[in-house]
């Protein structure tokens, strides 16, 4: 597969306008920024804005800013801010500067003042409630706050003593005065400054009034001078407050907002909020874990950067969303693990065999190739004697027709081995198999040459006595639904406002987790997190880098070996 790192974007229509800009002299040069607020961990949806920030400005030379816009405190944390940090590294990204809204806190204050003596910003007293109450609805105009009039030596007034400490949460907003009548609902007097007596991360007690995430977002583009303010679909009926913002604060500097379509994937959500929930109420072990559409849990999982920037590639870059099927990002992980990951054999739910006319206290090594579509991984030795580990799943005392695993009377082929053909059945009390007695044939191991017979079934299994314990996690999608109910999320916007509650926790895949208990080759005992293997008929798994330990093996599933997608040509 050819890396996104040896090829250009494809054509696009925000390309056309960087190239445009350019050579019009519209822009002397290209400057985006990646944005995230430090609220949560980032998601797959984030890892495309990623590569669309970053890849694009450096195609045209130009460079990219990682930017916290860190506006409201209460939702805020350094964890979030170290996380996304770590992951836009392990992304394979480099920023140009680090930045925070924070750092602009003083000039964000001093615009608002001016705004305020233009008579373009008042203190209204209203609830949230009452705003929302007032601002009307798509088929209703807005109706005008009776503090809209104050004048601006009261506003003045009224906002520096917001500033000083003199009122509590949710006494005050500063609201820009635009037009209540607007059919755009963000342009009826938005709030652009709450009060908000909390500790920030970055600033401390400094403030105890914040700038609202409409507002800050356009003034800090202008003043790190970006030129292509790039962000998701949703975010399209804010451009006409992103360009009021930056003209009525009288910027220097003038960025203008695109919106590219957003990320969506099948199965799964993407929503901040919707994450954080399922953090919160302990449906999932943190948001790392490896069921989670984090950057992190697929990390953890065992998803590498490439994989992940190749699928992102593929899904292009339109002015539409889209909902893209899973099989495809996993199609991404299969191609770039297929040909770099040494492929064993795992048994997941152990069934004990016993070879009885294989010489006791006897063993020996036999060959296997690490990966057979990669003769450059080698070979490995891996011990055989009369005990042995098969799948339970591989055995079936009166199987159906056209079975041809491992049966009474039946003969197959072990993996890397010989025939063996099972002679008896080993109940326990309950009836349930718990062994199996079975022959070898010397003269069928793999490898010789033998052409005495043919038999239809191949086996995986792991030798008894150095067999290596392991934790087996098989992970499939979070959400059963295809496509889990759509609640209106928009980070950072009417963050005063109350917001539906989600439905999608019950669409939550009560099997999206299995635990088994198993063993792996002798081979993989030393096993570190991120060590990636291929499980002969399992399929890809990782070792987790939160439950593994020294003598505590841990796997996750990563993803299966066959699927039925396929790129479109």
């Amino acid at each position: 597969m050819i890396s996104v790192e040896n090829r250009s974007t494809p054509s696009n229509f925000i390309k056309n306008v960087i190239t445009e800009d350019l050579r019009s002299g519209k822009a002397k040069e290209v400057i985006t920024r990646f944005p995230p607020e430090p609220n949560g961990y980032l998601h797959i949806g984030h890892a495309k804005a990623i590569w669309i920030n970053f890849t694009l400005a450096d195609e045209f030379g130009g460079k990219t800013n990682l930017r916290f816009d860190d506006t409201n405190p209460v939702k805020e944390d350094v964890e979030f801010v170290n996380s996304i940090k770590e992951d836009v590294k392990w992304l394979g990204y480099e920023w140009e500067e680090l930045r925070f809204a924070s750092d602009y806190f003083e000039e964000m204050y001093v615009r608002a003042e001016l705004l305020i003596n233009k008579g373009k910003a008042y203190v209204d007293d209203l609830s949230a409630d009452q705003i929302r109450e007032l601002r009307g609805t798509l088929s209703q105009p807005g109706q005008n706050s009776p503090y809209r009039e104050r004048s601006i030596e009261e506003n003045l007034d009224l906002f520096r003593r917001m500033r000083a400490g003199e009122f509590q949460n949710g006494e005050k907003v500063l609201r820009a005065k635009i037009d209540m009548l607007s059919p755009n609902i963000n342009l009826r007097d938005p709030v652009i400054y709450r009060i908000s007596h909390a500790h920030h991360h970055n600033t401390g007690d400094k403030w105890c009034i914040y700038p609202m995430y409409a507002f800050a977002h356009p003034l800090e583009d202008a003043i790190e001078g970006v030129t292509h303010s790039l962000c998701s679909l949703e975010f399209e009926d804010q451009r006409p407050f992103y360009d009021w913002v930056i003209a009525e604060c009288e910027m220097p500097s003038v960025p203008h907002q695109y919106e590219f379509g957003r990320l969506n994937l099948a199965q799964t959500v993407t929503s901040k909020r919707k994450l954080k929930l399922l953090v919160d109420e302990g449906h999932v072990d943190g948001w790392d874990d490896p069921r989670m559409p984090t950057v992190s849990g697929l990390r953890r999982r065992g998803y590498t950067p490439e994989a992940i920037r190749n699928f992102v590639f593929e899904t292009g870059i339109s002015k539409n969303n889209g909902l893209v099927d899973y099989p495809m990002l996993e199609h991404f992980i299969r191609e770039d693990l297929k040909l770099t990951v040494p492929r064993t054999m795992a048994v997941l739910r152990p069934l004990k065999v016993v070879i009885t006319n294989y010489p006791e206290g006897q063993s020996e090594l036999l060959e296997a190739e690490n990966n057979s579509e990669n003769e450059e991984m080698g070979v490995r030795q891996i011990p055989f004697s009369r005990e042995i580990y098969i799948e339970r799943d591989d055995f079936m005392e009166n199987p159906p027709s056209k079975y041809f695993r491992l049966f009474p009377g039946n003969e197959v082929r072990l993996k890397h081995a010989y025939f063996i053909k099972c002679n008896e059945v080993i109940k326990d009390e309950n009836g349930e198999v718990v062994e199996l007695h079975c022959t070898y044939d010397p003269e069928t191991k793999s490898g010789s040459g033998f052409t005495g017979r043919k038999v239809k079934g191949t086996l995986h299994w792991v030798e008894a006595s150095q067999a290596v314990p392991a934790e087996f996690r098989l992970l499939e999608p979070l959400i059963a639904a295809e496509e889990p109910d759509q609640v209106v999320d928009v980070e950072g916007l009417d963050e005063a406002e109350d917001k539906p509650e989600p439905t999608f926790l019950d669409q939550l895949n009560p099997n999206s987790l299995e635990i088994l208990q198993g063993f792996v080759e002798p081979g993989l005992k030393d096993s570190v997190p991120q060590d990636k293997f291929q499980f002969f008929r399992h399929g890809y798994f990782n070792v987790d880098s939160k439950y593994s330990a020294l003598g505590h093996l841990v796997f996750n599933l990563i993803v299966s070996l066959k699927s039925s997608f396929q790129l479109p040509k």
